[in-house]
């Protein structure tokens, strides 16, 4: 399980950890008042987390082993003027590992215009940015089941915005390893953002090719 925004001390935390019955966890502590990352998870999957920041943890799933795979929790930053730095730190990421790889968090950014209801037109060439370090990590967008938009808004004037600034992005190598798995954008009574819920198919046995 990977939060972001957590906004908590490591009690509030630990807290968590034991409503959710999982048994451990990697923290990014929260700056001040914001922020915050946290990764849980239980004693029979083996996790090595290999960096982190304040806008990820990154961790090697099954290290070295037939099923071994990637995971990034991401957070993108949310001022405009910083979206530059989260993309680079996407392609530093990218050239960080060749293994299966699913990224997956608040990206606080949309790739078309149809991921935006309400609010200003969001700038061709703000997503333009988003849309080319996705082609560069070689990332695939394998969709999602429930409401199309994974953030909202509402103002005092009746203005309401929503938007799909979560997504679940995966190499090839991982599409390929584990087909057939099913994002699902679930309603959280506690956060503005729905809860992206990945249900992993089972490993895919692929034939040896012949010599």
């Amino acid at each position: 399980v990977f939060l972001a925004e957590t906004l908590v001390d490591e009690a509030r935390l630990d807290y968590v950890k034991d409503r959710i019955r999982l048994d451990k966890k990697f923290v990014v502590q929260r700056i001040n008042n914001g922020g915050g990352l946290v990764l849980y998870w239980k004693n029979d999957i083996m996790v090595d987390v290999v960096s982190s920041s304040v806008n990820h943890i990154d961790a090697i799933i099954n290290k070295e082993s037939e099923v071994a795979w990637r995971f990034t929790g991401f957070y993108g930053e949310p001022e405009t003027c910083k979206r530059r730095e989260s993309w680079d730190l996407l392609r530093s990421l990218h050239q960080q590992s060749s293994l299966p790889w699913l990224c997956a968090g608040d990206f606080n950014e949309i790739v078309k215009q149809f991921e935006k209801l309400g609010g200003r037109v969001r700038p061709q060439g703000q997503m333009q940015l988003f849309r080319e370090v996705l082609d560069e990590c070689g990332f695939l967008d394998i969709g999602f089941k429930g409401s199309p938009f994974t953030w909202s808004k509402h103002y005092k004037s009746g203005v309401s915005i929503w938007e799909r600034l979560d997504r679940v992005l995966v190499s090839y190598d991982w599409f390929v390893k584990f087909p057939g798995t099913q994002v699902n954008h679930v309603d959280s009574t506690t956060s503005d953002h729905k809860l992206l819920w990945i249900e992993q198919s089972e490993l895919a046995i692929l034939p040896k090719k012949k010599l």
